[in-house]
């Protein structure tokens, strides 16, 4: 079953969630005075005075059998959150689903203490794990193989006590030590599920811990059928007795309030229908991609300037029509940027899936690319020497955090001005990662034989033999540093009777103690050791021998710490002099020659800037 989600939630989210609404195209529409509009608004009308919700559990159908009939099922947390709670959680469901999915037939809505689903097919003991919505703690576990292993067993434990509940509640919570912390869990499925059917679904969402949250402190897993919570605080309340059939249900306890959670345990939507725009939105914001609002054209797709209806700007990315992509591929990728969320990476607001139509939206920069200053003689001046040293420590700080503090380490792959967005404060934000490689972060290395990426930004060892890893960015970061400070691009340029390459003329003069001459004469004010220290930083970054390249780690230390002694470097890659340099080129053409459909992981992201000449995959989009 395919949800399409139709509203717009924020990345990140407090415990008590907002509303959450999975729309399906699949069973088809409904017009406003349709038999199955009328039958949808009795069923969801009369769910204040069904008494079977003292239960947490409700549902009912209204109509014949047939493509009118709504069914509706609504299930309310079961660790006694109240009546009159429960029942305002489903009537505010029964609002917003009507809003957020005004026209389909089937349609899921999920908030804090209550779940709602209604279809026009039955939907009655049958077990639905699709779609699957995950919240995540963000804060580790202090060690995780302990932590992992007591989460097992308590997930084990309490999916086995819920899975044998009755047809009015099948809901269990526990904990579980699990070193110094102790884990608290709760899990519940619709009660109108066999014993095998629970234990299946929680069996599935217990899967997806594994996928989505390992390592983490706390995590909320929901499907329609079923639901998994795990914190390392106390969040539910006391849970009454399972009432056993045809007994009355045990009185009900007053609630216990639970604990505030730490202020750093936030947690983060990470499914892809949670991003989701509507087209028709989109289209507005854009003045229907309108010339007036084109901020560039890129290898994958135009990008536009748009405004949405509250006023908030973005920025559009249009991909192209025949770029042959799955659906499936498609929000892969926007989850995997959805992910990455840091101040010197630009970042996803959402995106639209609609037919032929594949939009990714992100925040709107204003000042465009790097090389929109960098390289222009007009607005060179504008980026006098802090606000560069501040760009390149900027950049740094972002591709750290891609290699090493994000959930995912992300390999970039092309790396350059053109892919640094800068905002209105002239902060950089790292772009475009539609030739990104993910990597477990035990993995520290791979090989393509689909070359992908810039001339002149390319580490050799990946240019010619399609291996990557970190120092294949540290390697561009070190190109992109040396452009930063000397405004010129890397290529060739004739220094009076010589024809040489930006490393080449840094590597000479650095070499001949010169290298005040590699200095842009735009930058008439700011440290000259700061300068001569970044060039320094540099020529180490683009060294041949990849073990000699610095980690991204040590490169931020070396920005910070002045009294850190820098080692020196050797001879850079693609060295001019060495006569090298053309066959390199020629190598790696060849090799792009035998592209292969293999498998990777991309993203996509947004260039604003002019093509470059860059090798791009055959098959990404």
């Amino acid at each position: 079953m395919l949800f399409i989600f139709s509203c717009i939630l924020l990345h990140l989210a407090s415990l008590t969630i907002a509303q959450t609404q999975f729309c399906s195209n699949d069973v088809g529409n409904y017009t406003t005075n349709s038999n199955f509009r009328r039958n949808l608004n009795s069923v969801l009308s009369s769910l204040d005075s069904n008494t079977q919700i003292d239960y947490g559990f409700y549902n009912l159908s209204v109509g014949q059998p047939g493509p009118d009939q709504a069914n509706v099922i609504a299930l309310c947390r079961g660790d006694n959150i109240g009546i009159d709670e429960c029942q305002n959680c489903i009537g505010n469901s029964s609002g917003n689903i009507l809003q957020f999915c005004p026209n389909q037939k089937e349609a899921f809505g999920i908030a804090d203490t209550c779940i709602l689903r209604y279809s026009n097919k039955s939907i009655f003991g049958v077990m639905e794990d699709n779609p699957v919505s995950i919240l995540v703690n963000t804060v580790n576990a202090t060690d995780v193989n302990q932590f992992n292993q007591a989460l097992q067993t308590l997930m084990s434990r309490l999916r086995s006590t819920a899975a044998s509940g009755n047809s009015l509640r099948k809901f269990a919570t526990g904990n579980e030590t699990a070193g110094f912390d102790t884990i608290f869990g709760l899990v519940q499925c619709t009660p109108d599920l066999s014993e095998p059917q629970c234990d299946d679904c929680i069996a599935g969402a217990i899967r997806v811990i594994a996928t989505c949250c390992d390592g983490r402190q706390g995590a909320r897993i929901t499907s329609p059928s079923c639901n998994l919570r795990y914190e390392v605080y106390r969040f539910f309340g006391v849970t009454p007795a399972t009432p056993q059939l045809p007994a009355s249900p045990s009185p009900q306890a007053p609630s216990v309030p639970p604990p505030p959670p730490p202020a750093e345990a936030v947690e983060e939507m990470i499914t892809a229908e949670s991003l989701q725009f509507d087209f028709s939105t989109i289209r507005a914001a854009t003045d229907n991609f309108s010339e007036e609002n084109k901020l560039g054209q890129g290898g994958f797709g135009s990008v536009y300037k748009g405004t949405l209806s509250n006023g908030q700007e973005v920025a559009v990315k249009r991909l192209s029509k025949d770029s042959g992509q799955g659906d499936l591929e498609f929000k892969n990728e926007v989850l995997l940027v959805a992910k990455l969320q840091h101040r010197n990476l630009v970042r996803l607001q959402g995106f639209c899936l609609q037919g032929i139509e594949r939009l990714l939206i992100y925040e709107f920069v204003p000042n465009a690319s790097l090389d929109h200053f960098i390289f222009n003689q007009a607005r060179r001046a504008q980026l006098d020497w802090e606000r560069r040293y501040k760009i390149i420590g900027g950049i740094a700080r972002g591709l750290l955090y891609l290699h090493e503090d994000s959930r995912l380490r992300i390999i970039h792959r092309d790396l350059k001005a053109s892919n640094i967005l800068l905002d209105a404060d002239m902060n950089p934000k790292i772009s475009d990662f539609g030739m990104a490689r993910l990597f477990v972060m035990d993995e520290t290395q791979g090989n393509t034989s689909r070359i992908v990426g810039t001339y002149g930004y390319m580490a050799p060892e990946y240019a010619m033999h399609g291996q990557f890893s970190v120092k294949s960015d540290v390697f561009s970061f070190g190109v992109l540093i040396l452009e930063i400070v000397s405004g010129q691009k890397n290529n060739c340029f004739r220094n009076g009777e010589t024809v040489e390459d930006l490393l080449s003329y840094a590597w000479r003069n650095w070499r001949e103690g010169t290298g005040l001459n590699v200095i842009d004469p735009a930058l008439s004010t700011g440290s000259r050791t700061e300068m001569m220290r970044c060039i320094h930083i540099g020529l180490l970054c683009v060294q041949e021998n990849i073990a000699d390249r610095p980690t991204m780690a040590s490169i931020v230390l070396m920005l910070s710490s002045y009294s850190l002694t820098l080692p020196v470097p050797s001879q850079p890659a693609f060295f001019m002099n060495s006569s090298t340099y053309q066959s390199d080129i020629s190598s790696s053409m060849d090799y792009n020659s035998r592209v292969t459909n293999s498998s990777e992981a991309k993203t996509e992201a947004l260039p604003l800037s002019a093509n470059e000449a860059s090798i791009t995959e055959l098959y990404p989009r």
